[in-house]
């Protein structure tokens, strides 16, 4: 296995894996005023995820909300009177790579579950690779995923196809007609462009365009933008995620000016489009990091601010939420619990209210959410819903 860092957070990834969420010893503790914790053993926590390559916003940010939200768990006394440690791996967005993590952690017997992987054929190597671990809150929507059924794996997010009924419903209320779908060739973007023929038949329409890229990962989007800009729908589904706003860029310098709807796992890379991202549509799984009307928005900027940040984003929420749900499954499973302990405990977990968006798993369900939303950026890029 490869060696283990434990260097504070702001300073550079110099290893596959580091601690990044770390108390000291008992006595420094005492010393800071923080809890001492009664048991010496931590519960450990894995998490794969793209730190470096094209889904990078994303994984920080899931890694941002995460770490939040067990920072906040562990000034407070930890879990069970353990504190709880999450450990972070570079995957790079390869899947090969996070297969190769999940491997690593599963051979860990400190290591308890894995929080949030991100991608889909990412989490399909993971959850195949550890199936006596718990895998929670994976960062995709991909149906073909959940219809695995594996008993080890724990959804806090919804669907793409209940994020792409959501954007088409959207559409139709607002009497357009004239739809297209640009879409990567590959699981990801199969699994989208069904999605959106089904949702289109069910409101009795027919996508006028439909447009590929060659992949998740390929800046390739010329040929998809030009074909889109010929045909001029009035929106375009854009079933892309970090090669989003390279597309629509590509788009308004062929001409194209159709209204862009895209997946939730567009939103946190749009920053680069600066004023050109406002009017931008796009699914939204978790509540706006915003909307202080939920109170899981406001618990997770209170543990944001308090882990040095005021960075609210989509990917951090979702991470926060993902964190809440794992903590909820390893204070119902006890101290000292195996992972198959800890599997049963989250399986148990039934209208869990994080603070306006309930939570159910159950003996088969591993689909623990169902809200959707539609939010839109607005002037200096704040998001509205």
């Amino acid at each position: 296995m490869s060696a283990r860092a434990s260097n504070p957070p702001r300073q550079p990834v110099s290893s596959r894996r580091q601690v990044l969420t770390q108390i000291g010893g008992a006595a420094l503790a005492s010393m800071l005023g923080a809890p001492v914790f009664a048991q010496s053993k931590p519960i450990r926590i894995g998490a794969s995820f793209d730190n470096s390559g094209v889904e990078k916003a994303n994984g920080q940010g899931l890694f941002a909300g995460s770490s939040a939200c067990i920072n906040a768990i562990n000034k407070a006394g930890g879990i069970n009177g353990q504190k709880i440690e999450l450990v972070m791996a570079d995957d790079k967005f390869k899947p090969e790579t996070a297969k190769a993590n999940a491997l690593e952690f599963a051979a860990d017997a400190s290591v308890l579950a894995m929080l949030h992987p991100l991608g889909t054929r990412q989490t399909a190597e993971i959850m195949d690779a550890v199936p006596g671990m718990a895998v929670v809150g994976p960062n995709t929507g991909t149906v073909a995923l959940r219809k695995k059924n594996a008993p080890n794996t724990f959804w806090v997010r919804a669907n793409y196809d209940q994020e792409v009924e959501k954007l088409i419903a959207t559409a139709a209320v607002l009497g357009i007609n004239r739809i297209g779908i640009v879409h990567s060739k590959d699981p990801l973007g199969n699994s989208v462009l069904e999605a959106c023929k089904a949702s289109l038949s069910a409101h009795k329409l027919e996508p006028v365009v439909i447009a590929t890229t060659p992949s998740t990962i390929s800046m390739e989007v010329g040929p998809a933008a030009a074909a889109i800009a010929k045909a001029e729908p009035q929106v375009v589904i854009t079933g892309l995620a970090g090669t989003a706003p390279a597309f629509i860029q590509a788009l308004r310098k062929a001409g194209g000016n159709s209204t862009v709807y895209g997946l939730s796992i567009m939103a946190s890379s749009l920053t680069p489009l600066g004023d050109a991202a406002r009017g931008i549509g796009f699914a939204i799984v978790v509540p706006s990091p915003n909307a202080t009307r939920f109170e899981v928005v406001r618990r997770y900027q209170a543990d944001m601010q308090a882990s040095g940040s005021k960075d609210y984003s989509l990917p951090s929420l979702e991470g926060y939420m993902n964190a809440q749900v794992l903590v909820e499954g390893l204070r119902r499973a006890g101290p000292g619990a195996s992972r198959a302990a800890l599997i049963a405990a989250l399986a148990g977990i039934e209208g869990y209210d994080l603070g306006g968006v309930k939570i159910g798993f159950g003996r088969v369900n591993r689909e623990g959410n169902q809200f959707v939303d539609v939010a839109v950026i607005g002037s200096s890029g704040r998001i509205l819903s």
